[in-house]
C-alpha cells in the first residue's frame, strides 16, 4: 500500500496550482494607517511599514499593517534593531488573533518617484521567502491633490529571472526581450470595508448638498504641480545623460582594446615571419591570457529605472493638464450660461 502524500508535498503542489495574482484587496483601516504614517513624515524621508494579510487564490488580501521604527534614510545604531521590532510586533499580533502573515510592505513617495535600485533589492530579498509579495506605494503629492495616491506594484517574473542571473547587459536585455516597461507590474487595488465600518462611515459622513457650489473643485491652479514634475523630469534627463556617457565610454574602451589586439596580432605575424626565416618555431598569434582584460559593461538597470521614472512624471503632467483643460471648458460653459 502506497504511503499517503506528505503535507509539504501537498502544499508544494497547491503552490504550483495557485492562480496568478489578479488584484490586491486592501482594508479601509489599512489605508488610513498608511496615510496617517506617511503624512506625519512628509517631506523628511521615506516612510515604510509592514503589510499583513492572506494570500487567497488570485487575490492578495491586506488586512493590517504597522510602521517601521524611524525612517529608512536613517542608520540604526544596531543592525538587528529593525528585525527585533518586527518579530515583537508579529508576536503581539499573533497573541491577539490578528493576521500576522507578511504579504509585503508599503512606502511613501513624492510624485511617484519610487523607481530606484533600493526597491528592486528589497523585492528580491522578500521574494527569497515570499514569492507573491507586493509593495503598496502611497504618493503624498497626489493625496494632497485629492486623489487616493495608492498603487500596488510587484516585479515581473521575466525581470526577476534576468536580474538574478547577474548584471543587466545590453546583450542580456536583448536576448530576454526586456524593456523598461517590463520592470514593474501594477496590480489593481480594491478597497474593502466591513459592513460595520460602512455603516459607521454613512452615519458620520455629513449629508451632501447637491445645490451647493464648490468652487474649489474648479480650481485651475496646476502651475506648481507642473513646475515640480518638470523639474523632476529635468533631473532625470541629466541622469540619463550621465548613463549615456558611461555607455559611450565603455564603447570607446572596447574599441581601443580591439585595436590593441589587432595591432598585437600584426606585430606577432611579422615576428613569426622573421623567426621562420631564421629556422625558429613561430609563436602563437593570440595574445597571452590576462594581457588584455575584458572591459566591464555598465549595468543597464539604472537606465531602465530612469525610463520608468520619466514615464511616471509624464503621466502626472498629462493627467494634470487634462483635468485643467476639462475644468477650463466647464468654466467657459458656466460663464456663457450666466
Amino acid at each position: 500500500m502506497a504511503a499517503p502524500p506528505s503535507f509539504a508535498a501537498m502544499a508544494a503542489r497547491e503552490q504550483q496550482k495557485k492562480a496568478p495574482l489578479e488584484k490586491v484587496q486592501v482594508e479601509g483601516q489599512v489605508i488610513l494607517k498608511i496615510a496617517q504614517h506617511c503624512s506625519q513624515n512628509e517631506g523628511a524621508t521615506i516612510s515604510t511599514g509592514q503589510l499583513l494579510g492572506l494570500d487567497v487564490g488570485g487575490t492578495l488580501e491586506v488586512t493590517d499593517c504597522f510602521p517601521y521604527p524611524g525612517n529608512s534614510g536613517e542608520e540604526h545604531e544596531e543592525v538587528g534593531e529593525g528585525e527585533s521590532y518586527q518579530l515583537e510586533m508579529m508576536r503581539c499580533l499573533r497573541e491577539t488573533n490578528a493576521d500576522n502573515n507578511t504579504v509585503g510592505w508599503y512606502q511613501s513617495t513624492i510624485s511617484g518617484s519610487f523607481q530606484v535600485v533600493e526597491i528592486i533589492e528589497t523585492f528580491v530579498s522578500y521574494m527569497e521567502s515570499l514569492e507573491r509579495c507586493v509593495c503598496i506605494v502611497y504618493d503624498t503629492t497626489a493625496a494632497l491633490g485629492g486623489a487616493l495616491g495608492l498603487k500596488a506594484i510587484r516585479l515581473s517574473e521575466q525581470f526577476v529571472e534576468a536580474y538574478r542571473e547577474g548584471s543587466l547587459t545590453i546583450e542580456k536585455i536583448r536576448a530576454k526581450g526586456l524593456s523598461w516597461r517590463d520592470v514593474f507590474v501594477e496590480i489593481p487595488v480594491a478597497v474593502h470595508n466591513s459592513p460595520m465600518a460602512a455603516a459607521l462611515a454613512a452615519e458620520v459622513a455629513p449629508p451632501s448638498e447637491v445645490t451647493a457650489l464648490d468652487y474649489e473643485r474648479l480650481n485651475l491652479g496646476v502651475a506648481q504641480l507642473l513646475e515640480k514634475n518638470l523639474e523632476y523630469l529635468n533631473d532625470c534627463l541629466d541622469d540619463v545623460m550621465v548613463e549615456q556617457g558611461k555607455l559611450s565610454m565603455y564603447q570607446q574602451q572596447q574599441r581601443r582594446q580591439l585595436q590593441a589586439v589587432a595591432q598585437f596580432k600584426v606585430q606577432r605575424r611579422q615576428e613569426n615571419m622573421a623567426r621562420r626565416a631564421a629556422g625558429e618555431e613561430p609563436l602563437p598569434e593570440d595574445p597571452p591570457e590576462g594581457m588584455f582584460k575584458p572591459v566591464a559593461e555598465p549595468n543597464q538597470l539604472d537606465n531602465m529605472l530612469l525610463s520608468n521614472q520619466m514615464a511616471s512624471y509624464c503621466q502626472h503632467i498629462n493627467s494634470a493638464t487634462q483635468q485643467a483643460l476639462s475644468k477650463l471648458t466647464l468654466m467657459e460653459g458656466l460663464q456663457k450660461g450666466l
